[in-house]
């Protein structure tokens, strides 16, 4: 299978998501299961229900978190310089409405715009790859065709 590219710190928070759920989650809702039990009839239990349900949602996020770190290569961005790649961290200005944005260029699990993680693989990302400081890109979007102009790059 293809490695997995991940930030070092994305890879740190993955790896305690992973640590939370076996130590504290898993232990807590097996608990909440034998709770539900000890009330009677489990065909009409609520509570029984949910934990189970729960759990279901824990040993599958268990196994999805065990699957990418396994397949991680970690990249730490403060060893790296240059043109855009992995890990970057670009100050864009959309040139139609001169907002200023952001991002940083990440691995696909750790992908957050809404905090300014950007997924290696989306459009935007991928039109940044090899561009410089001062470049302009145009870049395809569901809402129409959008030109940045690359403020700064850096790599922290």
């Amino acid at each position: 299978m293809d490695k997995i590219p991940l930030t070092k710190l994305g890879y740190a928070h993955l790896s305690d998501e992973l640590k939370r759920l076996k130590t504290v989650e898993r232990p807590a809702v097996i608990a909440a299961i034998a709770e539900a039990r000890e009330h009677g009839d489990l065909s009409e239990n609520a509570e029984y229900h949910a934990a189970r349900e729960k759990q279901s949602f824990i040993e599958g996020r268990v196994k999805e978190l065990e699957a990418i770190i396994s397949l991680a290569d970690v990249i730490d961005p403060t060893t790296l310089s240059g043109a855009i790649k992995f890990g970057a961290t670009v100050e864009l200005v959309d040139e139609d409405t001169d907002e200023e944005k952001t991002y940083q260029i990440v691995g696909e699990p750790e992908a957050d715009i809404e905090a300014g993680k950007l997924n290696v693989k989306s459009p935007l990302a991928r039109s940044l790859i090899g561009k410089e400081e001062g470049d302009s890109v145009e870049v395809r979007t569901p809402g129409g065709e959008k030109s940045y102009e690359i403020l700064s790059i850096s790599y922290t």
